[in-house]
């Protein structure tokens, strides 16, 4: 399947806006930032997120490892780090699987 659509954060909030009349699109846009910001707060403290139905957000540890540059071929130490990581619920990989 090509997909070609892009949702942006505004276009999430024009969407949610346009389906809620009775909302201020300021108001939408408050509680959409709200959200985001609540999430990566818990993200940055370790913390799991979890949004039944859609999927849970967790941070992963990458260990340090050697790396190389893809221009030159030179071996370059990767640090430790730490990443975002998104797992699908299961209602969402059906609905993205539905025929």
């Amino acid at each position: 399947m090509c997909r070609k659509n892009i949702m942006i954060k505004s276009s999430l909030v024009q969407t949610i806006s346009d389906n809620n009349p009775h909302l201020y699109q300021r108001d939408v846009e408050n509680i959409v930032n709200a959200i985001l910001d609540e999430i990566t707060e818990a993200l940055a403290r370790g913390d799991r997120v979890e949004l039944r139905g859609f999927g849970a957000f967790s941070v992963k540890n990458r260990n340090p490892r050697v790396g190389r540059n893809p221009r030159t071929g030179e071996r370059v130490e990767v640090e430790e780090k730490w990443v975002p990581f998104f797992k699908t619920g299961k209602d969402l990989r059906d609905r993205l699987n539905a025929d």
